[in-house]
């Protein structure tokens, strides 16, 4: 499995801008499709975007689409979740995530349980 280590979180106000990142080590990071996630207190985790392998096959959930970005480096083992416009809703803990898959595919994308490492996460709290 591969270990991965998010950073980048903060207090922001509404309508600025954060990039979040996710460094990975062990495995074959550049071999694996990877995802973020959020999670904000009281409720499930939710499906932000998800990428496969060679930086194609992205997807975004409804609530982050036209605002966030994501982008992976596999030299550096990084990927990145740029956020723009955010909104006090976007506050939660962002989790980064990755599969051995090198994509998914249909509802697989956005479930929890197709991801096999997790991040530890990083607080992000947007004020109005």
């Amino acid at each position: 499995q591969v270990q991965l280590v998010e950073s980048g979180g903060g207090l922001v106000q509404a309508g600025d801008s954060l990039r979040l990142s996710c460094v990975a080590s062990g495995g074959t990071f550049s071999r694996y499709a990877v995802g973020w996630f959020r999670q904000a207190p009281g409720k499930e985790r939710e499906f932000v975007t998800a990428m496969g392998w060679s930086g194609g096959r992205t997807t975004y959930g409804d609530s982050v689409e036209g605002r966030f970005t994501i982008s992976r480096d596999n030299a550096k083992s990084t990927v990145y979740l740029q956020m723009n416009s955010l909104k006090p809703e976007d506050t939660a803990v962002y989790y980064c995530a990755a599969t051995w898959r090198t994509y998914l595919t249909g509802s697989r994308v956005r479930d929890v349980g197709s991801y096999d490492s997790w991040g530890q996460g990083t607080q992000v709290t947007v004020s109005s």
